[in-house]
């Protein structure tokens, strides 16, 4: 169900892809940085992400103007975000067609009214959804955040690598910091499509009321104009 998709989102948002090293190498800060080391001259100082052909691609002077640890603020949230996009995206395209979870089998329900059905027939679920974030923000926190009372010249610790808060279940993680960066391009780029493209559809599900795969491709039992989302 889409429900069930934007809750897995909204939770797995808050964890990374990719687990810290089991290790604790004497060289501590550019082992857990997963081989990156800083850069001041380099864009967004060396860190992933840019490709061609739009190489350093930056028209607001976001990470121009940016000290290290904005800089690393600004890709810890980019990064998470667009985790959150990408399994929103998908929760979309499945949500819509199958979501068997809390008694609404079978009913028709758009991604962006899902929610709200939920909240009808189990009324205690943005609790529980609340607390379930709230456990897993205080899990990033503590991996890459500076204790509130050693905060006051820089938000994030020294060794963290933003969106690296030890999430690696399938051990997709490499090792050698090549591959590192080339996966994490591949999943900033994926992100920032995603979140281009959970935009759209709910712009487009606000505007016209229909389910993203049947207006886009004519897919499902909404081809029946008896139906209420017809």
């Amino acid at each position: 169900m889409q429900t069930s998709s934007l809750i897995l989102a909204l939770a797995l948002g808050s964890a990374s892809a990719f687990v810290a090293p089991h290790s604790a190498p004497a060289s501590s800060a550019l082992a857990s940085r997963n081989g990156w080391t800083p850069d001041e001259s380099a864009f967004a100082f060396g860190l992933p992400g840019t490709i061609a052909p739009v190489p350093d691609f930056d028209p607001f002077g976001f990470a121009t103007n940016a000290d290290l640890d904005t800089m690393v603020k600004y890709r810890e949230a980019e990064t998470q975000h667009g985790r959150v996009a990408m399994l929103a995206a998908v929760g979309f395209l499945v949500g819509e067609n199958y979501h068997p979870l809390f008694g609404l089998d079978g009913k028709e329900i758009l991604a962006i009214d899902s929610l709200t059905e939920v909240r009808l027939v189990f009324p205690a679920f943005f609790e529980i959804l609340t607390a379930v974030i709230g456990i897993l923000e205080l899990n990033r926190a503590v991996q890459g955040f500076m204790s509130p009372k050693d905060a006051q010249e820089k938000m994030f610790k020294s060794e963290y690598y933003p969106g690296d808060v030890g999430f690696d279940p399938l051990g997709l993680k490499p090792s050698d910091p090549a591959e590192f960066a080339t996966m994490a391009t591949k999943e900033l780029q994926n992100g920032r499509v995603a979140m281009l493209a959970v935009a759209g559809f709910v712009a487009q599900e606000l505007v016209d009321r229909k389910p993203i795969l049947f207006n886009d491709f004519g897919y499902g039992d909404l081809l029946d104009a008896s139906n209420p989302l017809y």
